[in-house]
């Protein structure tokens, strides 16, 4: 039979005489036990002293440690009353559970024979080393509640000179449902440096140990020069282990407004709604907000179904409420599936334009894609055979089948359906002096069909063969302090045939000319455009890896063209039969630096597009800064040059102060587009951040508007607990 108790040895000790007549005293002592107490979970007791105190007490003296299931007890002196069960312990008593996440540190105690239950007087418990809790007596009951009398809860350093920590909340009892990771206070008191600020007569937060609870989340204030000063205060509702829902009131001097956010995990995918609804003195007596949904969901056979919707009831809401930057909105929905040698995708996206200037009407608002694609492996030829089907079709609201009075020249009703079936043969070779050689030859054929435009037949139908020779000489070389090059001179001859269709250029508007697409068949995005005739690229790329953590490359191309296609744009760098030089590279330093740049240069290096990002980051830095630069193009709706700067970045300056800044800048307007500072104050029980930002006005934002937010989390009691802070000196 199973005892209360089990003596056992400590290594240190100076005799066996004292352990093995302390054994042999307690054996003699547990034949006499209840049944009902024998038969409990055993315990083990080891100590430097056990002795018998009359016929019922056994007392262990000296480094006493209590060991009974997850639960450790050390205590100067335990004495076990066989009469009552109960173990009478003197301190300094400390006790630890649950892998040492709760901590009861206290002068006296009575406890039942399994730790679980009983009295502990002038204690302090300490949950998940975050948040302490100190009270007059601590009463354990039904191994799962803890209850503090006269309390005080704070996750502060606490100083010995009686100073009051930075908060803390004072309560007439305190009860820790340790099953469901909950503080219960009653007649609570919060207090900022000893002063009480709020009272409430009942409350309830999370322990530590909790990732998402229901209840109060962190309010915050702030402050829109649209809206005025306001409040937000959400409320999270932990609906099941796969559910939540949190609402956010948000009152101010001008709006009254709810945002919700509902988030659902299934066995296969995932939901998540948010959105907000509003009622404001900017549009009185009209309901306003916005709708975001998205999901992913596994289906049958490898498909994935995706989904994401974006609706808003008015076009200046967003940008009113700072929810996003976006002014263009998609909704898609779509099932795909990858494999090895296969890709399925069925797609249907509909657009929405907050530009001032876009008619959603005359815009391609639904759009539907059905692509497929697979590899073979045809062992008489040898190589890869490839093979690819596409159905497009897009649709604007108007009925117009002319163009309409505004300076776009496309008309106002126009429909395409696009059928594109292609299949080529690629095959790889090895020559001497290790050149590489790839052989391509393929054909592909596109129906257009058009309808509502006048200027365009009803039907088009067009055969394009195509055929390529791309060979590359990489060479490698080790440096003498062993870095690794990698040297590789590329050349290209290609040819496609077949003659240019009298179809809209819906598709292929915007053009990039990048590395990625120096070799490619075709530079246009979409098969409304090819090219045709002969031409030609070539290019080196350089790259540099060194063990010292150093990596650079840098890649130079060019494409000659029999005919330059008149649908190429000025600033694309491919309207000539030599087209711009492309220069791109690439640089990764030890030390977190990053840099990247990629232009197309006309003669004597005048680019038309330039774009370039550097970042520097470490342990108290992070510093990001790009720069886009584009050439006027009427052709791609571009009538004056786009220079902008985007500089954003952040400063530790110690353990407690971080500072943040971001701004946009206009060069070729000469003005601020937009700028935002932040400031985070944090310890070990407090965070404070602040944040002002300012949009100003441009063509998408038609009123500027100041924001500033003021949040203050309670540490301990918050998911974003974490992170660096430094522990307060009481010095």
């Amino acid at each position: 039979m199973a005892a209360p108790f089990r003596p056992a040895r400590r290594a240190s000790l100076p005799g066996p005489r004292r352990n093995r007549a302390g054994a042999l005293v307690l054996a003699a002592m547990l034949a006499g036990t209840p049944l009902a107490l024998r038969a409990a979970t055993p315990a083990m007791l080891v100590a430097d002293q056990i002795y018998l105190a009359g016929n019922d007490r056994i007392v262990a003296e000296g480094h006493v440690e209590a060991l009974q299931g997850d639960i450790r007890l050390s205590a100067q002196r335990i004495t076990y009353d066989q009469a009552t069960g109960e173990l009478l312990i003197e301190g300094p008593i400390r006790m630890t559970e649950e892998g040492g996440e709760t901590v009861i540190i206290a002068d006296a105690g009575r406890l039942d024979a399994e730790l679980r239950e009983g009295l502990l007087t002038g204690a302090r418990m300490m949950l998940s080393a975050q948040v302490q809790l100190a009270a007059a007596q601590i009463n354990r009951s039904e191994d799962r509640y803890t209850e503090l009398t006269r309390a005080t809860v704070s996750s502060c350093h606490v100083c010995e000179d009686g100073r009051p920590p930075l908060w803390q909340i004072r309560a007439k009892r305190v009860t820790h449902d340790q099953e469901a990771g909950q503080l219960y206070f009653d007649a609570a008191r919060f207090e900022v440096l000893g002063v009480p600020l709020l009272y409430l007569p009942h409350m309830r937060m999370p322990d530590p140990s909790q990732d998402r609870s229901t209840g109060f989340l962190i309010p915050s204030i702030r402050r829109n020069s649209l809206l005025g000063t306001g409040l937000k205060l959400p409320y999270f509702w932990a609906m099941n282990d796969s559910r939540d829902l949190t609402l956010t009131p948000y009152l101010s001097q001008d709006t009254r407004t709810l945002e919700f956010r509902y988030r659902q995990a299934f066995a296969e995918g995932a939901l998540g709604i948010s959105g907000a609804v509003s009622s404001d003195e900017l549009l009185p007596g009209e309901a306003r907000g916005y709708l975001e949904a998205a999901g992913r969901f596994l289906l049958p056979r490898d498909l994935v179904l995706s989904f994401d919707i974006e609706a808003v009831t008015d076009d200046g809401y967003l940008a009113d409420y700072d929810y996003s930057d976006k002014d263009r909105l998609d909704s898609r929905l779509a099932v795909e599936r990858a494999r090895r040698d296969e890709w399925l995708s069925l797609s249907v996206t509909h657009y929405y334009s907050l530009r001032e200037d876009e008619d959603n009407s005359t815009l391609p608002s639904i759009i539907g894609d059905v692509t497929y694609e697979s590899r073979h492996f045809p062992s008489t030829l040898g190589g890869e055979l490839r093979l690819g089907a596409e159905w497009h079709h897009h649709y604007r609201y108007s009925t117009d089948a002319t163009d309409g009075p505004d300076a776009d020249s496309v008309v106002d009703g126009r429909d395409v359906t696009r059928l594109t079936a292609s299949a080529d043969w690629r095959r790889w070779y090895t020559l001497p002096a290790g050149i590489r050689a790839e052989m391509m030859a393929g054909v592909a054929i596109d129906s257009f069909r058009t309808s509502q435009d006048v200027t365009l037949p009803d039907r088009q139908t067009g055969v394009t063969p195509m055929t390529a020779l791309t060979l590359r000489w990489p060479m490698m070389r080790t440096t003498a302090s062993g870095a690794t090059q990698v040297l590789e001179p590329v050349a290209q001859i290609a040819w496609s045939g077949g003659h240019d269709l009298d179809v809209a250029n819906d598709e292929s508007t915007r053009l990039e000319f990048d590395e990625g697409n120096l070799l490619g068949l075709t530079r246009f995005t979409a098969p409304d455009r090819r090219e045709r005739g002969w031409r030609g690229a070539y290019g080196v790329s350089w790259s540099h890896f060194d063990p010292t953590g150093w990596e650079g490359r840098l890649v130079l191309g060019q494409v000659v063209q029999e005919h330059p296609d008149a649908a190429f744009s000025q600033t694309s760098g491919l309207s000539s039969t030599y087209s711009d030089l492309l220069i791109a590279g690439q640089i990764v330093a030890p030390g977190g630096f990053s840099f990247s740049a990629r232009g197309l240069f006309e003669d004597a290096l005048d680019p038309d597009r330039a774009e370039a990002r550097a970042a520097w980051s470490n342990a108290r830095t992070a510093l990001s800064a790009s720069y886009v630069w584009l050439g006027p193009d009427p052709q791609e709706d571009r009538p004056n040059v786009i220079s902008e700067w985007v500089v954003d970045g952040s400063y530790r300056w110690n353990d407690s102060w971080l500072t943040s800044a971001d701004v946009r800048y206009d060069v070729a307007d000469d003005r601020l587009a937009k700028a935002g500072f932040g400031v985070t104050w944090s310890n070990e029980c407090v965070d404070v951040a602040l944040g002002i930002s300012k949009s100003f006005a441009s063509s998408t934002v038609l009123t500027p508007s100041t924001d500033f937010s003021f949040t203050i989390g309670l540490r301990g009691f918050s998911a974003s607990s974490g992170g660096r802070v430094g522990s307060k000196s009481c010095s």
